[in-house]
C-alpha cells in the first residue's frame, strides 16, 4: 500500500499532514486506554514486537508495485489481535518510518499520505472490534466470520484510501482510474490471504496463555473483556 511518490503532491499534501496528525491524536487516546489495562512495560514490548512485524510484512515479505501503490501483506488485523489498537498504531507508524528512512529513502515524502493509509483502517477494526465482538469472547475464541469482517474492514479501508489518495492527487483520468482498479485487483489477494493468516495464528495462539499472563499479548487474546 506505498503509494507512489508523486501521486499527491505540492499543496495538496497539506491533507496528508492534517490527517496523519488527526491519526496521531486518536492514537494517542488508544494508547491511554491500553495503558489502563496493561502496565507501560508491557505496552512498549507489543509496540516494540508490532514495530519489528511491520518491518518485515514490508521488507521480508512478497510485495510488488500494481498501478498506484505497491502491494503490501501488511496482517494490520492480525497485529491488532494480537498486540491491541495501541501498540499496533505504534508498530505501524514506527515500522513505516523505519523503511523508509533506512531501507526505501524516496518513500519519505509520502510518510504522512501511506501513515494515514494505515492507521484509519486500524482505528476502524477496533471500532468495529469493540461494538460486534462480544465483550464474553476472547480474541482466540472467535470464529471465521468475525475474523473476516475484522480483515475485511481493515484491508478494505486500506484500498478505500489508496483510492483516494490517488484521485484526489491525480484526478478521474482514465490512466489513473486504470492504474487504481489495478490495484485494487491485486489486493484482492490480500483481502483472501490475511482472514486465513488470522486464523492459523490465534490457533496457535491458544496454547500461550502464559505469555499474555507476561504482558507478551494483549489481555483480551485469552481473557474476555
Amino acid at each position: 500500500m506505498h503509494i507512489e511518490p508523486g501521486v499527491v503532491d505540492g499543496a495538496k499534501m497539506v491533507l496528508a499532514y492534517g490527517t496523519a496528525a488527526a491519526a496521531a491524536g486518536y492514537s494517542l487516546k488508544l494508547i491511554k486506554d491500553d495503558l489502563k489495562a496493561h502496565s507501560i512495560a508491557s505496552f512498549c514490548l507489543r509496540s516494540v514486537i508490532s514495530m519489528v512485524g511491520v518491518f518485515v510484512f514490508f521488507e521480508v515479505f512478497p510485495h510488488f508495485a500494481v498501478g498506484v501503490s505497491e502491494v503490501h501483506i501488511i496482517l494490520g488485523t492480525t497485529l491488532f489481535l494480537l498486540m491491541g489498537a495501541g501498540p499496533a498504531a505504534v508498530g505501524l507508524a514506527g515500522g513505516l518510518a523505519v523503511q523508509g528512512l533506512f531501507f526505501a529513502p524516496s518513500d519519505v515524502p509520502m510518510y504522512f499520505v501511506n501513515v494515514t493509509t494505515l492507521l484509519f483502517p486500524l482505528f476502524a477494526v477496533d471500532a468495529l472490534a469493540r461494538r460486534f465482538v462480544p465483550r464474553t469472547t476472547a480474541y482466540v475464541d472467535l470464529r471465521y466470520v468475525d475474523v473476516l469482517k475484522v480483515s475485511a474492514v481493515c484491508q478494505g479501508g486500506v484500498v478505500a484510501w489508496v483510492a483516494f489518495w490517488a484521485i484526489y492527487g491525480q484526478g478521474v483520468g482514465a490512466d489513473n482510474l486504470s492504474a487504481v482498479m489495478s490495484f485494487d485487483a491485486a489486493y484482492l489477494l490480500v483481502i483472501a490471504i490475511e482472514p486465513l493468516a488470522d486464523l492459523a495464528v490465534l490457533a496457535g495462539a491458544k496454547g500461550l496463555r502464559s505469555l499474555t499472563e507476561r504482558g507478551v499479548f494483549i489481555q483480551r487474546l485469552h481473557n474476555p473483556a
